[in-house]
């Protein structure tokens, strides 16, 4: 049931490297008990099986409502569903393009245009390296707007010892920008007070 503070997110997974981000996202997210209404296009599916070796059932069960990307008449596509807003995690250069022209062929462009077009927060989780100035120029004119640009650029200031504390690192600053508690990583300074 939708409360008001954070209790429902579109979480939409695009075809880049680093599916392992959008994973821990939803465990984290499921067990917060927080509504989650997953998004998987075409190619993230074949990323999620080379690079998790999941199939889309089994990646489905991380998430509570589960759409493809064709299914352009899901509750999400319309602003009168209420969401707290939105994660694309990996989000393809290609993804991020569309959001930024407004071009809505898939159901998880056109969820992202409807949180914007509502007001939402939404936040973006590229994986992509180097960037080019079209690249540069896309994020620039969404951030502008208010969407939240999160590269998948870990900090190694709290001392990682493995690839899942380094996830736990994005995971944790996506939930920052909700407001959601978590304990996922040792913040800077937290030292001095122990």
């Amino acid at each position: 049931m939708y409360c008001g503070e954070v209790g429902r997110l579109v979480v939409g997974v695009t075809g880049a490297s680093g599916v392992v981000y959008a994973k821990r996202l939803l465990e984290v997210l499921k067990e917060k008990n927080i509504e989650t209404h997953v998004i998987v296009s075409k190619t993230a599916e074949r990323i999620i099986k080379h690079e998790l070796e999941m199939d889309r059932a089994d990646f489905d069960k991380l998430g509570r409502y589960c759409y493809r990307e064709d299914e352009v008449d899901a509750p999400l596509a319309s602003g009168s569903f209420k969401i707290d807003g939105m994660v694309i995690i990996p989000c393809s250069l290609k993804t991020l393009a569309g959001i930024a022209s407004g071009y809505t062929d898939n159901l998880i462009l056109r969820a992202a245009d409807v949180t914007l077009k509502e007001k939402r927060k939404l936040v973006l989780v590229p994986r992509e390296t180097p960037l080019s100035a079209i690249h540069l120029r896309n994020m620039l004119k969404l951030a502008i707007i208010g969407v939240v640009i999160l590269p998948a650029m870990p900090s190694f200031y709290h001392k990682p010892k493995s690839i899942h504390e380094l996830v736990d690192f994005i995971v944790g600053k996506i939930l920052d920008v909700f407001g959601i508690e978590h304990d996922l990583f040792r913040r800077w300074g937290t030292e001095l007070y122990e």
